[in-house]
This record gives C-alpha cells, sequence and structure tokens, in this order.
C-alpha cells in the first residue's frame, strides 16, 4: 500500500498507528536473513506509534505521513540510534542529533522502524557488505538489489514500508530503484539538506525518497525539501516536450531494456507529448570526470585509516585509488563540469525532459562481476552506473520509475529534467504510471 491508502485506513480507525507499525516490525522480522537492515528499532517506533494514536484520539493530524512507518539508509544521523554507514569507522558512532530531513519526516508524523543495510561507506552499487551481510534482492534473491542504497529499495519493494530515505552520489537511488522496480527521485544537488547525512562525495551527493509509487516520492519531498512538489494530476502530456539522446544513453545497452524503455516513450507520444532525438555532449567523458571528483573527494574523507583491515576489499581499492589522484586532476574535472553545465543548459531550451534508461542492464546475478551486453562483456559496476553518474556531476533532478520488464525483472525509465524541474518531473512520471 501507499502512503495515501494506509493514512486513509488510520484516519478511518480500520488499523491503528501501533496495529500498523507491528505489522511492519513482524514484517521485518521475517526477512531477517534478507539482511535489509543494520539497526531496528523496535522500542522507539511502538513508543511513537501509541503517540501518533493518542493524536488521531485528540483531532490533531500532522499530514500524510502521519503514523506511516518508513526507514532510513543507515547514513542519516539519528539521536540516540547508531548510525554505521555500513562501515567498522562507524560501528559505534551515536548521533546526539537527528540529520536534517529526519527530523522534518518525525515532525510530519512519520516513524521510523530503522536504519537500513547498505553498500559500505555508500562506496558501490552492490549492497554485498562484508560487515552486516549482503542485501538480497525482494524480486529475485539471486539477483543483485542494486546500490548503495540497496537495503531502502529492498524494504520498499518488499512492501515492508511505502518509502525508505536513500542517498546518491552516483545513482545509489536510480540503480536500486531500477532493479528492485520501484520508483526513485534523485533531487537537484542542493535541493534538499544534506546537513546530518555522513557524506561520500562533497559535490556529488543528493539525498532523496526511493518509494512505492511516485506519488509517495512527491509526498516525501513535501516534507524533505520544504517546498510543495504536488502539481495537479494530468491525464495527457500535451505541450510537453521530451528529448531522446541519439547516442551514449542507447549505447551498449540490453536489447531487451532498450525495447522496454523505447515503448515508454512511444506511450508518451501517444498522450500527446512532443518527442523527438536529441544530440547530447559525450557523457562518456563526464563519467571521466565524476569518477576523478569521487575517488578524491571520498579519499579526502577517509585518507586517514590507514588500517585496510576496517574496510571491504572493493571500497579499500577505491580509496587506493583516490591516493593516486593529483591536485590539478581534482581541479580540471571540476573546471571541465561547468562546461557540461552550459551545454545541458542550452539543450533544456529545446526539450523539458531526457527519457533514457536508467540502466543497460536488468538486476544482475549476485556473483556476476561481469556482465554481458549484446557481444561486449562489462564490469558490472561501471555499466549499473553509466547512464546515472554523469547526472550527480551535472547536478539535475532525474527520476526512475518502472516501464515494463525483461526475463521477468523491473526495467527503469529515466526522466532527467533542467534544474530544479522536480514537481514537472513527478508529475510526468505520476502519469505516466498507469499507462507502462
Amino acid at each position: 500500500m501507499n502512503i495515501r491508502e494506509l493514512g486513509s485506513l488510520l484516519r478511518t480507525r480500520k488499523l491503528s498507528c501501533a496495529e500498523l507499525t507491528e505489522q511492519t516490525l513482524t514484517g521485518i522480522r521475517a526477512h531477517s536473513d534478507d539482511h535489509w537492515f543494520i539497526t531496528v528499532t523496535e522500542e522507539q517506533a511502538r513508543e511513537e506509534a501509541l503517540e501518533r494514536d493518542r493524536e488521531l484520539a485528540a483531532g490533531q493530524d500532522r499530514g500524510p505521513f502521519h503514523g506511516i512507518p518508513i526507514a532510513l539508509k543507515d547514513l542519516f544521523y539519528t539521536r540516540g540510534v547508531r548510525t554505521t554507514a555500513g562501515s567498522l569507522i562507524f560501528r559505534d558512532f551515536v548521533p546526539e542529533y537527528d540529520a536534517t530531513v529526519v527530523e522534518r519526516l518525525r515532525n510530519a508524523g512519520a516513524i521510523s522502524v530503522g536504519k537500513t543495510n547498505l553498500h559500505e561507506l555508500a562506496y558501490g552499487i552492490t549492497s554485498k557488505n562484508p560487515h552486516y551481510g549482503s542485501v538480497t534482492n525482494p524480486l529475485d534473491a539471486k539477483r543483485l538489489p542494486g546500490g548503495s542504497s540497496g537495503g531502502s529499495a529492498a524494504v520498499v519493494a518488499a512492501g515492508l514500508v511505502p518509502m525508505a530515505l536513500g542517498t546518491d552520489t552516483g545513482g545509489s537511488i536510480r540503480i536500486p530503484a531500477s532493479y528492485c522496480g520501484i520508483a526513485g527521485l534523485k533531487p537537484t544537488y542542493g535541493r534538499v539538506s544534506r546537513h546530518g547525512v555522513l557524506p561520500l562525495g562533497f559535490s556529488l551527493d543528493h539525498v532523496g525518497p526511493l518509494a512505492s509509487c511516485v506519488e509517495d516520492c512527491t509526498l516525501t519531498m513535501d516534507v524533505i525539501a520544504g517546498a510543495e512538489f504536488n502539481l495537479p494530476a494530468r491525464t495527457e502530456l500535451t505541450g510537453v516536450r521530451v528529448g531522446v539522446p541519439k547516442k551514449f544513453f542507447f549505447d551498449r545497452v540490453d536489447e531487451r531494456v532498450a525495447a522496454v524503455v523505447l515503448d515508454a516513450v512511444s506511450a508518451m507520444e501517444r498522450l500527446g507529448a512532443s518527442v523527438s532525438e536529441v544530440q547530447i555532449p559525450d557523457l562518456a567523458d563526464a563519467n571521466a570526470a565524476a569518477r576523478v571528483v569521487l575517488y578524491a573527494e571520498a579519499t579526502a574523507l577517509y585518507n586517514r585509516h590507514s588500517d585496510f583491515r576496517l574496510f571491504g576489499q572493493d571500497v579499500w581499492n577505491l580509496i587506493e585509488q583516490g591516493r593516486a589522484i593529483a591536485g590539478h586532476e581534482y581541479v580540471n574535472a571540476q573546471r571541465i563540469r561547468t562546461l557540461f553545465r552550459r551545454d545541458f543548459d542550452a539543450l533544456w531550451q529545446r526539450v523539458d525532459v531526457l527519457a533514457a534508461p536508467t540502466a543497460p542492464i536488468i538486476a544482475p546475478g549476485i556473483d556476476e562481476d561481469r556482465v554481458q551486453i549484446g557481444p561486449e562483456a562489462e564490469d558490472t559496476r561501471l555499466a549499473s552506473t553509466r547512464l546515472v553518474r554523469a547526472i550527480n556531476y551535472l547536478g539535475e533532478p532525474a527520476l526512475s520509475i518502472p516501464c515494463g520488464t525483461s526475463s521477468g525483472m523491473p526495467v527503469g525509465l529515466q526522466l532527467i529534467g533542467p534544474p530544479f524541474s522536480e514537481s514537472k518531473l513527478l508529475q510526468l512520471g505520476s502519469t505516466l504510471e498507469s499507462y507502462v
């Protein structure tokens, strides 16, 4: 059920906040072997649920999130509850205050049931965590859930909660949203506060929702961004200019994935949108520059930790690569960002949104280090991030929604818009949900 459906049950007294919370906690315990959570806050959740029930009985309604169970990626500061980042470095870190977004959700009546598992330090896409267990994909336990927000995506896709917060530095909301068949929004850089969120890449990190539907992403943004994102629903898309990139986004994409995404684009056209092919800058260069930025920024954070035993091997290797980045390389990578931003600013004069695959593949197998895409084999991590990483570098908002299936697994449609166009992206995604 989504947030509004659950809220209706609570307000008509067909279900109490306490009962809903207990059902959620029971579901979490039933999936303990799936490693979706690092910390479950059972007693705190029960206490908050009772308080939300008392408030409703007294006529106090905090809004759509009143009494709704949610989950938080274990990067978000939670007062009195440990925040590990999926690492050994922070295994005993207990913040003294809540992250801004956590505080806003709590004030809106949401009930956090715990902290979700993730790729260590949010630095990877598999969510195979050597310290807290490997997150399973609830649709197929033999496949990866994506990452780094794998636990957040899994608990939403499994129906345990309608929304879980995630972060996105190189695709970490959109990749798991695509692989688990849910909605995920990476807002414009800086749109949502990162205060009280353990960082990975200072100039690349974004905070956003993974949710059961686009509407739940919208309701979340209303709370965490402190603005109104809920544009009136549409039944058609007349006047919307959709750009389909000629290059890059459909290069080296599984042909079945590409076909599903193009079917979704056709649905947009049938709904009245104007669809055209567009030329975009070479985002392979943007990806290369973004990796330089991330290597440098992540290593700057963790360079003082010299004991490799505190890290998983894959994360340690990435930190070691960051030590090899020279200062001039980092500066030049940041300067190049300005050139790409200018190109995209010009692009937004011609189209309102770009439509593309979120990932070139469906969720890969848990032990697939390389994936086959047509005649070529590619590193799983690089393939998964190839179509999303540059959007972090640019800072543009991007929404991933499921648009069909391939081999029984979901395919993600990525809708990318100009800065601060989240409302229109969410409105477009909500319109499309019933047609794809």
